[in-house]
């Protein structure tokens, strides 16, 4: 693989890791600026909106900016977040600096996707994508719980000092490593919004929003139902969350290297999987043991699905990929927050704390049988028409007058 990738992995380690960390850091936050959780909790809400309506509307203006200075500038964007939320003398100012920061995230992955499958060869694609989206799995085992840790100890501003450091070194790495990638020619922007035109797009991004929202249903309740179902202690999540990152890396490099074989079988495998996963998940979060084995098999069937959709999306969006891949990107955040919804949906209606896994088993399923018809469209488009009299191939043709 080519060494641009770890510049590409460095950037995504600094973009998950600000993005996860501030939910282990919300009560320190809050007491320093002198406001509820709930309150505190629009950090997370407004760096997710920001990546959703952030992904199409910077990878828009960035049309007719070669894709490196566009990472360049993308990384400098979310250095300049991170900064201003470090030294925020307000809590209105925090929010900016978040909203700032996530207007990079969706548009970094989404070019970025496009870059990395562009420096390999055809059959490695998948490989090439996956290795820069290991920088965001690590940043949830290493970047989350250090960032966490020093946040606690030293002062929630220093994690988003260091994280915004963590965004120079991405910057300088792209500089130096990633060659220039010249910009398609023709490609306008009628071109890259021509691509949701196509039926396959709209699925792989359906299969999105609903295969990854599977996962965030049962992973944004996870500290009550750990703690009040299967016995942890309040200090036990942190590694269950380390538990569910090291199977997010684990997936997502299995998911890219079996995808650039056997894309869709790959996705009916772990989709299929995924949904039984998250249905057992309601018993065997009433053990310890369990309940630990089945966070990491939830974050690496998760994962595994990343690549594939991602490079899904960039065949069927060929010639103008670049805009469809980062409002994909966009679609994972946007199944976040359906299923985040959802899950508290059924917990509020009394049916419990592990209520959310049902959710996550019937959207994972969902996106099951959205492959499926994907697939079969696909099939059917390819299938020869039926032959009309008159209208056999001129060898046949030529065959029978002989």
């Amino acid at each position: 693989m080519p060494l641009a990738l770890l510049a590409l992995a460095i950037g995504a380690f600094g973009i998950g890791t600000t993005e996860f960390v501030i939910m282990g850091l919300l009560p320190e936050v809050a007491s320093d600026y002198g406001v509820s959780i709930p309150t505190a909790g629009f950090l997370v809400t407004g760096y997710a909106l920001g990546v959703m309506f952030g992904a199409p509307l910077m990878t828009v203006l960035g049309t007719r900016v070669p894709r490196k200075r566009m990472l360049m500038l993308l990384m400098g964007l979310f250095v300049v977040g991170n900064l201003l939320s470090a030294v925020a003398p307000a809590f209105s100012v925090m929010l900016i600096g978040r909203v700032v920061a996530s207007l990079a995230h969706g548009a970094f992955f989404g070019i970025g996707s496009v870059v990395a499958a562009g420096l390999v060869a055809p059959h490695k694609k998948a490989g090439a994508i996956a290795m820069m989206f290991t920088g965001l799995t690590v940043a949830n085992v290493v970047g989350v719980p250090l960032g966490t840790l020093i946040g606690q100890s030293v002062g929630w501003r220093v994690t988003f000092t260091l994280v915004a450091g963590l965004g120079v070194v991405g910057l300088l790495g792209v500089a130096k490593l990633v060659p220039d990638v010249p910009k398609a020619e023709g490609v306008r922007l009628r071109h890259e919004l021509a691509a949701f035109k196509n039926a396959q797009v709209l699925l792989a991004m359906a299969m999105t929003v609903l295969g990854f929202g599977g996962v965030f249903a049962a992973i944004t309740y996870i500290a009550p139902m750990m703690t009040q179902v299967a016995g942890f202690a309040d200090g036990s999540v942190t590694w269950l969350l380390v538990l569910f990152g090291l199977g997010m890396v684990g997936g997502n490099l299995v998911g890219g290297k079996f995808a650039d074989r056997a894309l869709m079988p790959m996705l009916y495998i772990s989709l299929g999987a995924l949904s039984v996963v998250l249905a057992l998940f309601t018993l065997t979060a009433h053990n310890k043991i369990a309940s630990a084995v089945t966070v990491v098999l939830i974050g690496a069937l998760g994962f595994a699905t990343v690549p594939p959709l991602q490079k899904r999306v960039l065949d069927h969006a060929h010639g103008a990929p670049t805009l469809a891949s980062a409002v994909n990107i966009g679609a994972f955040n946007l199944g976040n927050a359906l299923s985040a919804w959802l899950g508290g949906v059924v917990i509020a209606a009394g049916l419990g704390y592990t209520a959310p896994n049902w959710v996550g088993a019937a959207l994972a399923a969902a996106a099951l049988v959205l492959a499926v018809l994907s697939s079969a469209l696909e099939r059917r488009g390819r299938a020869p028409g039926p032959v009309v009299a008159g209208s056999a191939p001129v060898e046949q043709r030529a065959a029978l007058h002989h």
